[in-house]
């Protein structure tokens, strides 16, 4: 009897000893990856988050780490230093990234590569109504919050007031602050208007328009028509009514967000990843109202840098690219 029991608690210890063997290889052959993404209360960061929940269901040897971040300018200097293996930023800043263009840029980003175009991202510059702002040239005298220091927001703040004859010089304070920080601030009156390039439906935007009278100042015209013509990257775009409380269609431009890898990341690991994100899909148009959005034909527009080669094999595969 004793040793029978002596044998039973062997083959117990054996059994636990080799599931805790595998546990241990399975931990020591997983891949950890980290992707960039931006505000927590914008869109990039609940769509990281979608990819990274598909890793977790579907490539159990993968895990993707999401990482708060500055959003587009940030994210590609995050994959130029290799502190970030994917990440979420605008087509027109990965563009910058691979050239190298000033003053984003001190050097160029050669290892950027692409993986998918997401969604189109509106500008929006979202104004209190008190501060009676009815076109982008009522900015001129005004307090206005442009986007982090560095961030694709700030670049197309510049560009869009280039477009209207204004620089940063003509307002009457510039404040470089966070999406969070730039809602609070017009909620509080301590801004009258605040730059945002985010999808739409952004909580930020959302937030500040339900405690406060807001509108939506449009950019349209001959205006918007130079500033496509100058910065290819842009299109023309609409904000359609009832996103944002009390706010009806307004005209604007969009540029494109969209998802990129560090050149050095594994062929075989890009390809895995961009194949299970399309083929569940229902994950990314879950996790935020812009993931709707995102459809497998509209992949490659927009796409100004070149594709990872896993990305590529895998667009091959779908006859989406030859």
């Amino acid at each position: 009897m004793k040793r029978k029991l002596f044998v039973g608690v062997m083959i117990l210890c054996l059994v636990v000893f080799v599931s805790a063997m595998r546990s241990d290889l399975a931990y020591g052959s997983r891949k950890f990856v980290s992707i960039a993404s931006g505000w927590v209360v914008g869109v990039y960061f609940p769509l990281a988050g979608a990819l990274s929940r598909i890793a977790h269901e579907k490539l159990p040897d993968i895990k993707i780490t999401v990482e708060s971040s500055g959003a587009s300018v940030a994210n590609a200097k995050l994959i130029a230093s290799g502190d970030a293996d994917l990440a979420i930023l605008q087509n027109d800043i990965a563009f910058y990234a691979l050239q190298g263009t000033k003053p984003m840029f001190d050097k160029a980003v050669p290892n950027i590569r692409g993986v998918a175009a997401l969604y189109p991202e509106a500008c929006h510059i979202h104004a209190r109504k008190d501060a009676k702002i009815a076109s982008v040239r009522d900015l001129k005298g005004k307090k206005v919050a442009v986007g982090p220091l560095g961030s694709g927001t700030e670049q197309n703040a510049i560009q869009i007031l280039e477009a209207y004859g204004l620089k940063f010089e003509d307002l009457s304070k510039v404040e470089r602050l966070s999406a969070a920080e730039s809602a609070d601030y017009l909620k509080d009156g301590r801004i009258d208007a605040a730059f945002y390039t985010v999808g739409v439906g952004a909580s930020a935007i959302v937030d500040p328009a339900l405690m406060i009278e807001t509108l939506i100042v449009p950019i349209d015209g001959a205006e918007a028509d130079a500033l496509v013509k100058k910065y290819p990257f842009y299109a023309k775009d609409r904000i359609p009514a009832g996103i944002y409380k009390g706010i009806g269609d307004v005209p604007t431009v969009a540029v494109l967000a969209i998802l990129v890898a560090k050149a050095e990341m594994e062929e075989d690991m890009v390809y895995r990843i961009t194949k299970a994100m399309w083929e569940n899909i229902s994950r990314i148009e879950t996790a935020h109202a812009k993931g709707k959005e995102v459809k497998l034909e509209k992949a490659l527009i927009g796409m100004p840098i070149p594709l990872h080669p896993g990305a590529d094999k895998f667009y091959k595969e779908k006859g989406l690219k030859k």
